[in-house]
């Protein structure tokens, strides 16, 4: 039932701490109010001691009856409890604090600044450098299959059907990031299991199946890829030629055999990139060419 719903009524932080604050004040002031009582009730009980009861009636230091002085103390400490509770709290309460705190913050910022200005030419050149090994150690590889003259394929279609190239392709590339033109995924009958696709496309709203991630850019595709130390470019051919310069490493299928083609991989720098394993295959009854696995490194 409608009356028998609890309000449930929620106090946000800043809210909170104005609470708490003025709690603390009135529990100060409470004190301070109390010390004051005290002082009066002390001041009355030590003239009557003196006084009336004759306590101490022969001590008088500097011709002055003690009382005054025990009152005088006793006094001292009264303003000094008013001071920190009224004078302090208002000049250096939590405003105050948090004002030092920002004149500090900005005088180091304005350091750090300073040292970046004065950093020499070279420090700042090992600086990217350093950035540059960070991005690559991500480690992205390209992932190819490539016919002897560079070609990997004509009106957005495969050139050959090598059953071992795929199963290649699939035990490298499971559980890992597999980035790729919009042409290339449209290739696909379907997106491949156990793998996160990246689909690289200029247009606003593309259309995907759930779970397939839609990017402007390589650079975005890699940032979006960060996690997995090696996601995997697999194409179409302006990818693989943006990402070239972008790469750690090439696994590449080499198909023993020309093709006619529209698309073509870019000839490998042996002078950048370094030859690291080389496994020929002969042709059978499931692989129709003579192909090689070959695995490239940056030098």
């Amino acid at each position: 039932m409608l009356g028998n719903k609890k309000s449930n009524l929620q106090v946000d932080k800043d809210q909170l701490e104005l609470l708490q604050n003025a709690q603390k004040r009135i529990k100060q002031k409470k004190r301070l109010y109390v010390h004051f009582v005290l002082f009066l009730i002390g001041s009355v009980f030590f003239i009557l001691l003196n006084l009336i009861l004759g306590f101490g009636k022969n001590f008088k230091p500097f011709n002055t009856n003690w009382f005054v002085f025990a009152i005088l103390a006793w006094l001292f400490l009264l303003l000094y409890h008013t001071f920190n509770v009224f004078i302090t709290h208002k000049f250096m309460g939590k405003d105050w604090e948090q004002t030092q705190l920002e004149k500090l913050i900005a005088k180091q910022k304005q350091r750090i600044e300073e040292l970046k200005e004065n950093l020499p030419a070279k420090e700042e050149t090992n600086l990217t450098e350093s950035k540059k090994k960070t991005e690559l150690s991500l480690n992205p590889t390209i992932i190819v299959a490539v016919a002897e003259n560079n070609a990997i394929g004509k009106d957005n279609q495969l050139l050959w059907h090598l059953s071992d190239d795929l199963k290649h392709f699939k035990s490298l590339t499971s559980g890992h990031h597999i980035i790729m033109g919009r042409k290339t995924f449209e290739s696909f009958p379907k997106p491949l299991p156990n793998r996160t696709h990246i689909v690289i496309t200029k247009q606003d709203d593309y259309k995907v199946p759930q779970g397939i991630i839609v990017v402007n850019s390589l650079k975005d595709a890699l940032d979006v890829a960060k996690k997995d130390n090696q996601p995997f470019i697999i194409g179409g051919g302006e990818i693989y030629n943006q990402s070239l310069s972008l790469v750690n490493k090439i696994e590449l299928t080499r198909v023993h055999h020309n093709f006619e083609a529209d698309t073509f991989f870019p000839e490998i720098d042996y002078s950048i990139w370094k030859e690291t394993s080389n496994v020929y295959h002969k042709k059978d009854e499931n692989n129709k060419f003579d192909y090689s696995f070959i695995s490239y490194i940056r030098k």
